[in-house]
């Protein structure tokens, strides 16, 4: 073998070693970067966990355990599911039917009465109940803490109120509370879906509790856009202000099972 021919393998193999060690290189930066959203995600996981350990949320804010105002005295608490009485959920499914069923019905969704009483008997959920002196339930918020495209969430799953507590700022006073609760347990947002032809419900929210229209909502992903009946709104905690967009490469929806 001559000069020159040594030459050009000594290249070629060169060359070959270069490329197997980017190749390398690269297997080595997609192994960190999984290792890091895996180490992102077990803390969204771990934050969310924790808050569903707590015995009751709203232990902190014992001055919101009380809703005294327009005429209302009401007493307010945090409970799991497991810790209401089957006539209390059934009250509560009550209530969502005679308020919601037919803006389902004008919905894509419809109106499903199993699936809808699975979604609020579901172990995950916690509700935030107002009472009467005589501890009869009028309003409710249904929510849970969950994980959304990767970032910790509360998502309010229902917020519903008896006609007779409506218009008195109860409806509001709610939602703050759910919103002190994602502070406190540091989640980045609270979460929601609104139907769009319900007009009172989107204005309220989006307007005198400064909600957003969430980067998921299909008016924003392009997924169905102007098809969809819905929009997914949400207000960033103080948590999540400086986040920026969810982790790339995450799984919208789902929870940390």
């Amino acid at each position: 073998m001559g000069i020159k021919e040594i030459g050009l393998e000594s290249l070629a193999l060169t060359w070959k070693l270069g490329v197997l060690q980017r190749k390398s290189n690269r297997a080595k930066e997609k192994k960190q970067r999984r290792l890091e959203e895996r180490a992102a995600m077990d803390a969204v996981c771990a934050k969310v966990d924790a808050a569903n350990k707590l015995d009751d949320p709203l232990a902190a804010f014992p001055v919101f355990k009380k809703y005294d105002r327009r005429g209302l005295n009401l007493d307010i608490e945090c409970k799991r599911v497991s810790a209401l009485s089957p006539i209390t959920v059934e009250w509560a499914y009550e209530l969502t039917r005679a308020n919601m069923q037919t803006l389902y019905e004008q919905s894509e969704w419809g109106w499903k009465e199993r699936e809808k009483r699975e979604e609020m008997k579901d172990e995950r959920a916690w509700y935030l109940l107002a009472r009467d002196a005589e501890s009869t339930p009028v309003a409710f918020s249904h929510f849970r803490f969950d994980v959304e495209c990767g970032d910790e969430v509360l998502y309010c799953y229902e917020v519903q109120l008896e006609s007779k507590v409506r218009r008195k700022g109860l409806g509001k006073f709610l939602i703050q509370i759910l919103q002190l609760i994602a502070n406190s347990t540091q989640m980045k947002k609270v979460m929601l879906t609104v139907f769009k032809h319900n007009h009172g419900a989107y204005q309220f929210f989006r307007e005198a509790l400064q909600f957003e229209i969430d980067d998921t909502s299909p008016s924003m992903s392009g997924c169905c856009g102007d098809d969809c009946s819905y929009e997914i709104l949400s207000r960033r905690t103080k948590y999540g202000e400086s986040s920026g967009h969810a982790h790339a490469g995450s799984h919208c929806g789902g929870c940390c099972h």
